[in-house]
């Protein structure tokens, strides 16, 4: 068995709105899984279903192998973008609290949150006030409450907003501690670079439906488009623009007289570059000649459009 997570045709609706409409899923086990879709695609509704907040109308969800069920979530960790936490409790107390509702004894508690508060530098803050906390500095709390338990799965929705970008960073850094440590990760978000830098899977929601899915680089190649980026050494970079442009299909060009230098991107009709090349080469230094490969906000943005293009 591969997958943590599996979401078959599951369907979703409040009154004649249907927020997910057949929606099936596999999340690989011990992987990072990018829950992508614009505002009000249905992402939020899936996690509440995993969660078993809200259940589904039609289809069904299995979590390692077995039909959801209540006990399952005890196996889950899941931080919301809506964060909440007691304002008048300390941040010792309210942790303690909070980690015995997740089945932790009082003794385990203490050790592992003593063990979190020294890895994250933020020991002093025990006593403090969850009011006196900085929206950052609070969610470094709730970080270590949807962690402490040691789920199988953990799902985190947009975990890095009110993060600057040092402790930001350091959030980064133990998301991907905890999957190489063996945790399953569900992760929405809607910063297309935090994407390209954990997520190995991807699935897009769009208007309650999934409209794709897969491994994120499988995805990117079959999203190249042959577009290359070319940079040569030339002193006619004006005359040898004017021939490449004869001869293929040149989209940007800049030449720089003073670095005899001109770059240029250009779309070949095949993945083929091996004439280009050839040609090239009997003309000019070649410096660089790379094939370009769009990035997740493209793949998201086009993939969107497309849609909508077609409704």
């Amino acid at each position: 068995m591969n997958n943590i997570l599996v979401t078959k045709e599951v369907t979703k609706q409040y009154g004649e709105y249907t927020a997910l409409n057949k929606v099936s899923l596999e999340i690989p086990k011990n992987s990072i899984y990018g829950l992508l879709g614009p505002n009000g695609a249905g992402k939020t509704t899936l996690i509440r279903i995993i969660n078993q907040i809200t259940y589904p109308d039609q289809g069904e969800v299995y979590f390692n192998g077995e039909l959801l069920k209540p006990h399952h979530i005890a196996m889950m960790g899941y931080l919301p973008e809506e964060r909440g936490l007691y304002k008048n409790m300390k941040v010792g107390e309210q942790v303690l609290y909070l980690a015995q509702l997740k089945g932790l004894s009082k003794t385990e508690a203490k050790k592992r949150l003593k063990y979190w508060f020294e890895r994250l530098d933020i020991g002093d803050w025990w006593n403090k006030k969850t009011q006196e906390l900085s929206k950052g500095m609070a969610q470094k709390i709730q970080f270590i409450v949807t962690v402490l338990h040691e789920p199988k799965l953990l799902i985190f929705d947009e975990p890095f907003s009110g993060f600057d970008p040092i402790n930001a960073n350091i959030i980064k850094d133990e998301i991907l501690r905890l999957k190489e440590n063996g945790t399953s990760i569900i992760f929405s978000t809607h910063r297309m670079e935090s994407v390209e830098e954990l997520c190995e899977y991807i699935a897009l929601i769009h208007q309650s439906e999934k409209i794709l899915d897969g491994k994120l680089s499988d995805i990117k190649k079959a999203y190249k488009n042959n577009i290359f980026k070319v940079g040569l050494e030339t002193d006619n970079g004006d005359v040898m623009l004017n021939e490449l442009s004869e001869k293929f299909q040149v989209l940007e060009s800049a030449y720089h007289p003073s670095e005899k230098q001109l770059d240029f991107s250009v779309q070949l009709p095949s993945n083929d570059s091996g004439e280009m090349l050839a040609y090239l080469s009997g003309k000019a230094n070649i410096n660089h000649f790379m094939e370009t490969v769009p990035s997740a906000s493209e793949i998201f943005i086009q993939t969107v459009q497309s849609k909508d293009a077609h409704e």
